[in-house]
């Protein structure tokens, strides 16, 4: 968390004043709008980035830059700057993309605001390493009065150095094949928990994909805490898969490259070779939450040959069938609306509706690129004549385009399989394990019934377990990870060393 350096300023005055001859006062209104200034700290030259205001409670010690929160949203607003020169003032105003509403139809309060630029191509964290962001400002907002409030960006958002210890590590690794996608250096980073024990004995490794938002960095949460207390006595590897489109989930694709080949051809051959790991198939096991839920279970059935098995809980949607709710293959289906016409929730809290799409998107559309939907898109789609993720859907009408989602098919995990059965299933054989609550929070459970339906008609032994009462965030528990723990060991315990043994 990181704690604002909070700068009061008056409430927005509704004139700007001069002084007349006879020493009264005549006002002339402004417009209400922001204006934006970076000093060569952040950079020396002209930039072209995308520039945002950021709002936040009028009290709290998170700064407004590191939201947006999905469920409590605050207002923000953005221009793309071109040609930008430190000191030149950029004006955010009424013309500016916004959520929820444009600048000069916001709804009067006291925020906490702060404008962010920015700069890092590589990562969808509006507060990631490398961004540049103002102090934060405590402004009255009401757009009837007008007036100006100016921000200076002179600040660049640092990562925590990362904490080695005797057996968390951090792991850096150039890309070859990634740098010649992007035409720029791009590494891989992974942070790594050894086992205690005798380093030169050879190990499993279990290979962990964060999910939205998580990084390497989480190799701390892992080595501590009790929901992720399955396969410590492997080499356990937490994978970064955050990228300036969101969420890469470690799948080729046109927008994010080859993110597979680059993990199974370059990485984890090198990881092997520097921590002793066993460079077999069944030493490689899998696990991931969420979008890590969906990356595992796809490189599981990308790569059969490569790895020994995947424990993937409450993944994306595995079957585009149910994308939340959605059958992306329904003429005339609509991402905003459902068939009565109600809006369409994208997540629930105690059984009821606390998410909808369309606003969702609408706050995503001010983000640009990284946004959790809009990183299916850059995952999924092919590009446009502009180079770009094709879109799914409009963003006025929400109507789905189904030329696009017919090119999404190569990307469905449960159509994969169906497609590919003779081949893939002698190969998957006791290597899938899928769990979801049954009222997850962001309506997944459906999709992956589905895949559970699938599999079963084919014969697969794959173990798809639905659980009960449990949703997205409280589905992981220190019960859970025993199961998943006894599970991982007895699919590994050949390689395990001797002294060791599978826990009951």
């Amino acid at each position: 968390m990181h704690h604002p350096r909070s700068t009061m300023i008056p409430v927005l005055v509704s004139a700007i004043a001069s002084v007349t001859l006879s020493g009264g006062l005549t006002f002339a209104k402004e417009p209400f709008r922001f204006e934006v200034t970076y000093t060569e700290a952040v950079s020396p030259g002209p930039i072209s980035a995308r520039v945002y205001v950021i709002f936040g409670p009028p009290i709290g010690l998170v700064e407004p830059r590191t939201g947006p929160d999905w469920f409590k949203p605050q207002p923000l607003f953005a221009v793309d700057a071109r040609d930008w020169k430190p000191g030149q003032p950029l004006t955010i105003d009424a013309k500016a993309v916004g959520f929820p509403t444009t600048l000069d139809r916001l709804t009067p309060g006291p925020f906490r605001v702060q404008a962010v630029v920015r700069l890092n191509p590589d990562t969808h964290a509006l507060d990631g390493d490398g961004n540049g962001y103002s102090a934060t400002q405590v402004i009255n907002v009401d757009p009837a009065v007008g007036g100006v409030t100016k921000f200076t960006v002179d600040k660049v958002s640092r990562s925590k150095p990362f904490q080695e210890t005797d057996r968390i590590k951090l792991i850096e690794l150039p890309s070859p094949i990634l740098s010649a996608f992007y035409k720029r250096p791009i590494k891989h980073r992974a942070g790594v928990h050894l086992p205690e024990g005798d380093r030169s004995i050879r190990r499993p490794t279990l290979y962990i994909v964060p999910g939205f938002g998580g990084d390497h960095t989480m190799i701390r949460m892992v080595a501590r805490d009790r929901r992720f207390g399955f396969g410590a006595d492997m080499i356990r590897v937490v994978l970064d898969p955050d990228c300036g489109t969101g969420h890469h989930v470690f799948a080729d694709s046109a927008t994010n490259g080859p993110r597979g080949e680059a993990l199974v051809k370059e990485f984890i051959p090198y990881l092997e070779k520097t921590f002793n790991a066993i460079p077999e198939p069944g030493a490689r096991l899998l696990n991931g939450h969420s979008s890590g839920g969906w990356s595992s279970l796809w490189l599981q059935v990308t790569y059969p040959d490569f790895f020994g098995g995947t424990w993937s809980t409450s993944p994306d949607p595995v079957d585009f069938r149910d994308f939340q709710r959605i059958d992306l293959g329904s003429p005339g289906v609509n991402f905003y609306r459902q068939a009565d016409g109600s809006p369409r929730p994208v997540a629930r809290m105690d059984g009821q509706a606390a998410l909808f799409v369309e606003p969702f998107v609408r706050m995503e559309e001010v983000i640009g690129d990284g946004g959790q939907l809009t990183s299916f898109e850059a995952v999924f789609s092919p590009l446009d004549p502009a180079g770009r993720p094709r879109k799914l859907w409009d963003r006025a009408s929400g109507a789905v385009d189904l030329e696009t989602a017919r090119a999404w098919d190569v990307y469905d995990i449960r159509l994969i399989l169906e497609r590919n059965w003779p081949k893939l299933g002698p190969k998957l054989k006791g290597k899938i394990h899928v769990i979801i609550g049954d009222d997850d929070t962001f309506y997944l459970e459906g999709a992956t019934r589905l895949l559970k339906e699938s599999l079963t008609k084919l014969g697969s032994d794959a173990e798809i377990t639905l659980m009960p009462d449990k949703d997205h965030f409280n589905l992981m528990t220190a019960d859970l990870a025993r199961r998943i723990n006894g599970e991982m060991m007895s699919k590994v315990k050949a390689y395990l060393p001797e002294p060791m043994k599978v826990p009951k």
